[in-house]
């Protein structure tokens, strides 16, 4: 019989589907041991995309006592089919997904929360209902409100002597929904006092033998979960570093798999392959004492690159998907909290981060919603929803950088944006240009095209004056030529150029130019001769890095250009080719 090859699970956020459709599933198993080892009740932080939902669906599967007769078809191959744990399938388990809810304001949230709280607890004692006496299930149902329906359950199994499991995955979705639309003030009657949300955590307490919470944000957790203890957060523990996302063996034994089956070509170079994805989803680290160890993949974003492999035998045009560009509405939606309450202070960080691709924080690992718009809570919620990752250790703190050009292109699109609220760049012609750039090493309209909308831009929002401003303003619209990897500060010969653009030779192998460039500032005040100046050491910089052996290896096969550009504040003083 033919070996069925199996599925690319790219969308798929559940364990038991990838495991019945026979789809490819990276095996994260031998964590559960670890797990029952920490503590009985945990709590995770990941972005996004990281393969939450298939590691939370998988729990739910090992240990729920409904599915024993299951262990063996859904574990088969897996590391924990020989090595299972005295826990396995010994719990009933209430299973939460709290994506699943949404409103416009508290009443809707409050209503939507318990209907689908009742549902799930609905489905519950008809699942378990042979546990208990007669006529539980239908008791259950015929409770109004789902805090009655938990207390009840709670009552019952406690009475029985079994133990419930209570897994929620997106514990956090909809408060971070309300953050961002109602306020904090509208977050601060759900999670303080009487507030709804805050109620059932009251029962989750007291009711369940193990809990294991997972989202994206910590700050409904510092409002919730007051006497929990805090060693129950794991999400900077080094021994789960790599639980979720993939590593490079993980990924590279998956193209493996699928050339050897026949669904990449037969000359598919995977080496090549992944060093085209690494710049784009690679570069995550979770744990300071991990900095130096393989860093992680986003698991979406390699199945949409293999995906794409498989279908047509190249790379995608895109190397972002759509479905993750949509992810820099983060972006807004945490720049916006509480609208103009220190507003200008969080764009200031996010212009310092779009302009120099990094910067330094004390990492916060919880904090109540009222103090989320604090400076170091802000960036650490940046570092939470994946838009930085770490970086190195810098003295007590910690150096977060943008983790790949995935997430820089959500930087500087919510630039681009954010710019074009003063002055707007028609981009019909600017992309007739960037192929003029790289086909006919035309480059002046471009750059010229550039400084005129940041001039127009200054004129409007004077808080725009200043190097970081400028390298950020030039990064965003440079960044729109998909033709080039556009690679800020790269160290080069003992030195760090301002632009190094990387021509995309693996997918668009006719360019036929590329470019270093220094851009230098200067005072709106300043002199000729201080411009003058600048000019000479934007000189010596390039004539520097145009020698060094990364530039020669990347640029070969191209003509190289040395761009230096100075700018007197909001003025270009210089624009010449070496």
């Amino acid at each position: 019989m033919e070996k069925t090859v199996k599925k690319i699970p790219y969308g798929i956020a559940d364990f038991e589907q990838v495991r019945n459709e026979n789809s490819y599933y990276v095996d994260k198993t031998m964590y559960l041991p670890l797990l029952e080892d920490t503590n009985n009740f945990l709590f995770l932080i990941r972005p996004r995309r990281f393969g939450k939902s298939v590691f939370v669906s998988m729990m739910r599967a090992y240990y729920d006592i409904a599915k024993a007769d299951k262990f063996d078809k859904l574990f088969d191959g897996l590391w924990i089919q020989q090595h299972p744990t005295p826990l396995k399938n010994t719990f009933q388990v209430i299973y939460f997904d709290f994506s699943l809810i949404g409103g416009r304001n508290e009443e809707e949230l409050e209503y939507y929360f318990d209907q689908y709280c009742g549902m799930v607890l609905d489905m519950f004692a008809t699942t378990y209902a042979a546990f208990y006496g007669e006529g539980f299930a239908e008791e259950v149902k015929g409770r109004q409100g789902a805090r009655n329906k938990l207390n009840f359950i709670h009552i019952q199994a406690k009475g029985r002597g079994y133990p419930l499991y209570l897994i929620v995955d997106e514990y956090d979705n909809f408060t971070n929904v309300i953050l961002s639309d109602g306020g904090k003030e509208m977050f601060r009657k759900l999670t303080h006092a009487s507030g709804f949300y805050r109620d059932y955590f009251k029962i989750f307490k007291a009711m369940f033998s193990r809990v294991f919470l997972i989202g994206v944000s910590p700050v409904t957790l510092d409002d919730l979960s007051s006497g929990y203890n805090i060693d129950w957060n794991i999400s900077q523990d080094p021994n789960f570093n790599h639980m979720l996302g993939f590593s490079e063996t993980d990924v590279h034994a998956m193209f493996q798999y699928y050339k050897d089956n026949g669904k990449l070509r037969a000359d598919a170079d995977i080496d090549r392959m992944m060093a085209e994805m690494k710049p784009w989803y690679n570069n995550y680290c979770f744990a300071e004492e991990c900095l130096n160890d393989d860093r992680l993949y986003n698991c979406d974003m390699v199945y949409y690159y293999l995906r794409h492999q498989m279908l047509h035998a190249r790379p995608p045009r895109e190397m972002v998907d759509k479905n993750i560009r949509t992810d820099y509405k983060k972006l807004k939606m945490l720049a916006d909290i509480d609208r103009g309450n220190q507003r200008e202070s969080r764009m200031s960080v996010i212009e310092e981060i779009a302009a120099t691709g990094a910067v330094v924080m004390t990492l916060k690992t919880s904090f109540p919603a009222e103090y989320v718009t604090d400076d170091n809570n802000f960036r650490s919620l940046l570092y939470y929803y994946g838009l930085l990752t770490m970086g190195e250790n810098y003295g007590n703190m910690v150096k977060m950088v943008i983790p790949n050009n995935c997430v820089k292109e959500q930087y500087w699109s919510f630039m681009r944006d954010y710019y074009d609220r003063s002055f707007k760049i028609d981009s019909i012609p600017m992309e007739m240009e960037m192929t003029r750039m790289a086909l006919n090493g035309e480059w002046e309209p471009f750059v010229r095209r550039i400084a005129n909308a940041y001039r127009e831009n200054s004129s409007i929002r004077d808080s725009i004056l200043g190097e970081h401003n400028l390298q950020g303003f030039f990064k965003a619209y440079l960044a729109l030529n998909s033709l080039y990897l556009v690679e800020p500060e790269i160290e080069l010969n003992y030195g760090y150029s301002d632009f190094l653009l990387l021509p995309d030779r693996m997918r668009y192998p006719k360019i036929a130019h590329s470019y270093i460039m220094e851009l230098k500032y200067v005072k709106p005040t300043a002199s000729d001769a201080e411009v003058e100046e600048k000019s000479r050491e934007a000189d010596t910089q390039l004539q520097k890095y145009s020698r060094d052996r990364v530039v020669l290896q990347i640029s070969e096969g191209t003509q190289l250009h040395l761009l230096k550009v100075v700018f007197r504040g909001a003025e270009m003083a210089v624009c010449k080719e070496l």
